[in-house]
């Protein structure tokens, strides 16, 4: 049996090349890559039938294994193709420019994962709807036309408009193999295990554009990779803190640039709509505690990322102001949202605006709420400083000052950015 046994007319020798088709027959020095021989059933008379495996290598290319089947019975045949190796780190994406009859020789290695477009017709072969496949582009063609005939007598007799139309689509796939005019044929494979040939290599192919991405999370679930949790938003479930019903929480990891990793914790109650979020450090208490101060003098500072874990105290000389550890937990969020929340959390003080309150507290509080809105608005400068013991607080830098100071080793430095 040869290799070209196992694949579709016209992916073997003569394919445009120039060259050596990809598949060559097997002869007797060829004794250790014989095809092996399994019965199995023919999925058309579920008689016994034989099906071939061979293990072959694509120039250029990598190893596959060749499954070929036939019935001796009803003569039914079928031929398929599986990387012999693994999901490759990276997919892949081939982009070829054809412009001649010899283009569409080219052979082609389609995985049954892959998605096959021609962008000139609006036309594509979604993944999982083919088997694997050795083949030609014109093959490519040819099966799609195999495809879409198949099932048109049945259209012809329940929806003639919609027959009409498909006929028309038929005709357009068969004027492209005439190549007429240039027209782009694209090999989307999220598994990296597709292939378009190129008949100059090692040489570039000036007429292909091969291009390696990384895999989303949704290409990985569908390759059934399994994505690292660190991508992952991971649930559990617990009670909601303020009508104790049912309620999920979700997680995730993230990496805070330049900083380090921290957690985000978010819950959500549908019983009362009570929402709350918190994020915790990532990684251990650091050596040093930190001090971060920052001369707010323009609103842009406003839009600074901030990070508090719940052990930093936050403190504001000007409105002589100190928020203590634990308050307002672990937030990440920017300078103007922290503010905000400092504001909301006093004006909601029970000991300041119940009916024990004199009004001189309520005096003292509007005038207080009062400038730090003006803090808010850039409208007034002022020191914001962040202590955390632990270390584990961040403001992001931007055109200012930032004075750390590391409270455990007594040593402090001044940053200029």
């Amino acid at each position: 049996m040869s290799a070209l046994g196992a694949v579709e007319a016209g992916a073997g020798a003569g394919s445009g090349s120039g060259g050596a088709a990809l598949f060559r027959p097997l002869g007797a020095e060829d004794g250790e890559q014989r095809p092996a021989e399994i019965e199995s059933l023919c999925m058309k008379c579920h008689r016994n039938g034989v099906t071939r495996l061979l293990l072959t290598r694509v120039p250029f290319f990598r190893e596959l294994i060749v499954s070929s089947f036939s019935c001796a019975a009803c003569g039914w045949a079928d031929a398929e193709i599986q990387p012999a190796g693994s999901i490759q780190e990276r997919g892949v994406r081939y982009a070829l420019a054809v412009g001649s009859r010899q283009d569409m020789n080219r052979e082609v290695v389609k995985t049954d994962c892959a998605t096959a477009r021609i962008p000139e017709l609006d036309f594509e072969i979604p993944a999982f709807s083919q088997k694997g496949v050795l083949t030609t582009i014109e093959g490519i063609i040819d099966r799609a036309v195999m495809g879409l005939e198949q099932d048109q007598p049945v259209r012809w007799a329940t929806d003639k408009e919609v027959a009409s139309k498909i006929d028309e689509f038929i005709g357009k796939l068969k004027q492209l193999k005439e190549v007429h005019s240039p027209f782009t044929f694209i090999i989307d494979d999220p598994s990296g295990n597709s292939f378009v040939e190129n008949p100059y290599a090692p040489q570039k192919d000036e007429a292909l554009v091969v291009t390696h991405y990384k895999r989303t999370p949704q290409q990985a679930a569908m390759l059934g990779i399994e994505v690292t949790w660190r991508r992952c938003v991971l649930q559990f479930n617990t009670n909601c803190p303020e009508c104790n019903a049912p309620a999920n929480t979700n997680m995730k990891l993230v990496q805070i640039p330049h900083f380090k990793e921290v957690i985000i914790m978010a819950t959500n109650c549908d019983s009362c709509g009570h929402r709350t979020n918190e994020v915790k450090s990532g990684g251990a208490i650091e050596p040093q505690g930190t001090r971060i101060t920052l001369r707010i003098t323009d609103p842009s500072d406003m839009t600074r990322d901030i990070l508090k874990s719940e052990t930093c105290s936050v403190e504001i000389p000007e409105l002589e102001f100190e928020l203590g550890m634990g308050a307002l937990g672990g937030k990440f969020t920017t300078l103007e949202g922290l503010l905000k929340d400092i504001k909301d959390l006093v004006e909601r003080n029970p000991f300041t605006l119940g009916d024990s309150s004199t009004p001189s507290k309520k005096e003292k509080l509007q005038e207080f709420v009062g400038r730090l809105q003006e803090i808010i608005e850039g409208k007034t400068k002022a020191h914001f400083i962040m202590d955390d013991p632990a270390g584990n607080s961040y403001l992001q830098v931007q055109w200012l000052k930032i004075v750390l100071a590391h409270k455990r080793s007594f040593s402090a430095k001044e940053i200029t950015v």
